[in-house]
Order: structure tokens, then sequence, then C-alpha cells
């Protein structure tokens, strides 16, 4: 298993967030679905950038409902 590849990540958290946020978020893709929860998604080099993602999240105390790695990405 290679936990240092990339890939497309689809991080949902609880809170709207307007998507003027995205290049706070690397240009991330920012979403707001109907039931108000926020879609973030976009490239993710490692690890390491994955988990600087979530500390972003973090800081702006927002409430993380799903962490996900999209399928079909071999980047």
């Amino acid at each position: 298993m290679n936990h240092a590849r990339g890939g497309v990540y689809e991080l949902v958290v609880r809170e709207p967030l307007d998507p003027s946020w995205s290049e706070w978020f690397d240009g991330f893709t920012i979403t707001v679905s109907e039931n108000g929860e926020t879609k973030i998604v976009g490239f993710v080099r490692d690890q390491t950038a994955l988990h600087g993602l979530l500390a972003r999240i973090r800081d702006l105390n927002l409430t993380v409902v799903s962490v996900a790695r999209m399928e079909g990405d071999n980047r």
C-alpha cells in the first residue's frame, strides 16, 4: 500500500462555507448542499497535505462529517 500517492479527496463539513474560501483551500471546489453541509473537493498530493487540509478545517472550527478518497483517480 502506497500512502505517499496523492488523489482527489472529498471532505464534507456540517457547516455552510462560502465558495470564496476556495483560494484558502488551495483552489479546491467548495459546494454547499441543500442540507447546509459543505463539500470540499480537490487533489491532495500526499498524507501530509491531507493532514494540513484537516488542520485548516479544524482552525475554522468546522465539524467534519466525512473524508473520502474519490475512486478511479490515479494521479
